[in-house]
């Protein structure tokens, strides 16, 4: 019962966000930090609905000034909520061009001056992927990308995919990880109190310098940083 009523009252706020959202989309379009206000609009509130205790352990994240690739894993749809509680300022992500077709959030998403990419026309998601160098250059804006592509489930780290990689090296901007305990199979949303995350971001990882040839050892080095971080604070919950 307690379920049902909290899907209820996220779906209503779901579209009462979606609006708030459309209507800053549309005061100040395109500008990057939409996507930080949007992001706290969505998480706030839903935290509290849900129940979910969030602990954020992200300084590194917080202090960074300039523009950096933020990478993070990607376990549910309820990321949406949990980690837009971290988002920093001047950030923008890149999603999938058929999110634009979701009403509202597609919208807004798009407003927000977020990037989509079509994944299945190469020339077009090269052309998108050259515009994310150029806003990591030139605009004082940071990127935040999922590089597992897809949901793991909360069942660990899926393998790297290169996008993310390439576009810091080629920016010559630091990569900067985020780890969220696994949580996605650990909620229990028809109980009062559903859960216990951590988030945690690691220290700034410097790319200046580095060729392609770099990437490889870019890639594993970042995986195993993040696998490390998540499997610590899986721990620190279970002892808790």
């Amino acid at each position: 019962m307690l379920f049902v009523l909290r899907m209820l009252l996220m779906g209503v706020h779901f579209i009462l966000a979606g609006l708030v959202g459309l209507l800053i989309g549309l005061c100040r379009p395109f500008n990057p930090d939409n996507s930080r206000l949007c992001a706290r609009l969505y998480s706030l509130p839903a935290l509290c609905l849900l129940r979910l205790k969030l602990k954020t352990e992200v300084r590194p994240l917080r202090e960074h000034r300039r523009a950096c690739v933020i990478i993070a894993n990607h376990q549910s749809n309820y990321d949406l909520y949990v980690l837009g509680r971290v988002v920093p300022r001047r950030t923008v992500s890149i999603g999938k061009q058929s999110l634009k077709w979701l009403p509202l959030f597609g919208q807004l998403y798009w407003l927000s001056g977020n990037v989509l990419i079509d994944r299945s026309n190469p020339a077009a998601a090269k052309r998108a992927m050259l515009t994310t160098t150029e806003t990591l250059r030139q605009r004082d804006t940071s990127i935040w990308v999922f590089p597992e592509g897809t949901r793991n489930l909360g069942h660990g780290l899926l393998p790297f995919k290169k996008g993310a990689f390439q576009m810091a090296i080629a920016a010559g901007v630091p990569i900067i990880p985020v780890c969220v305990s696994n949580y996605a199979q650990a909620m229990r949303l028809n109980r009062w109190d559903s859960g216990r995350i951590l988030i945690r971001s690691l220290p700034a990882i410097p790319t200046a310098g580095l060729s392609l040839d770099d990437m490889p050892a870019l890639i594993e080095r970042c995986q195993q940083a993040m696998s490390d971080c998540i499997a610590a604070m899986d721990r620190e919950l279970a002892q808790a």
